[in-house]
C-alpha cells in the first residue's frame, strides 16, 4: 500500500463529501483535502475591489489563484505528510480541472478521478435532505454541472441515482483496491 489521489468530483449534493468521510475510514493512511477551504480563504483574503473583473462571479474557482494554489497545498500536504489525498470537490470547467487534474497527476502518477453524477431531481433531493433552501446557489449550479459532467473529459463516472453512498464507495474501492491495501 502506498499513498495515492483520489478525486471525487461532481455536482454540489451529489454526495462527494460523504463518499470522501466514508473512503478515509477505509482507507489507512488517508486525510481528506478540500479544495473549497482554498476558495474560502480567497473570498475572505482578496477585497472585492482587488479582484479582477472575471473574479468576481460569486464562485471562487474564477479566481486565478484557486487553481494553482489547489495544487500547491495539495502538493505540500502530500509531501510532507506522505497521506493519501482524498479530493472532494466540484469542478466542472474544463480548464480547472484539466488544470488541477494534470499537475496532481504529476505528483503522483497514481491519481484516480471519479465523476459523481445523478439527474437534476436526485441532486435537488438531496441538497433539500442536507438542509439547503430551495433556489439557492447551489441549487443554480446543478443544471450546468449535470450538463458539463456529460462530457469525456470528467471520467470515471459513477451514476448515483439509485445506488447508496456504500455503493459508491465500493466501487471507487475496487478500482484503486491494489494501492490503498484494503
Amino acid at each position: 500500500m502506498f499513498p495515492i489521489i483520489i478525486l471525487i468530483n461532481g455536482a454540489f449534493g451529489v454526495g462527494k463529501t460523504t463518499t470522501a468521510k466514508k473512503l478515509n475510514q477505509l482507507i489507512p493512511n488517508s486525510i481528506i483535502f478540500d479544495p473549497e477551504n482554498i476558495g474560502y480563504l480567497l473570498r475572505e483574503l482578496v477585497p472585492e475591489n482587488m479582484r479582477q473583473e472575471h473574479e468576481r462571479t460569486g464562485d471562487f474557482q474564477d479566481f486565478d489563484l484557486w487553481k494553482i494554489l489547489t495544487v500547491q497545498v495539495a502538493t505540500m500536504i502530500k509531501n510532507k505528510y506522505n497521506k493519501t489525498l482524498i479530493v472532494p470537490m466540484t469542478i466542472y470547467k474544463k480548464e480547472n480541472f484539466t488544470y488541477i487534474f494534470n499537475q496532481l497527476k504529476d505528483l503522483d502518477k497514481d491519481t484516480y478521478h471519479f465523476c459523481l453524477t445523478a439527474n437534476e431531481k436526485t441532486i435537488h433531493a438531496r441538497l433539500l435532505k442536507r438542509g439547503e433552501d430551495e433556489g439557492n446557489w447551489s441549487f443554480q449550479q446543478t443544471n450546468k454541472c449535470v450538463e458539463a459532467f456529460q462530457e469525456d473529459l470528467f471520467e470515471e463516472k459513477i451514476i448515483t441515482d439509485t445506488i447508496s453512498s456504500d455503493e459508491v464507495v465500493q466501487i471507487i474501492s475496487s478500482r484503486v483496491k491494489e494501492n490503498i491495501g484494503v
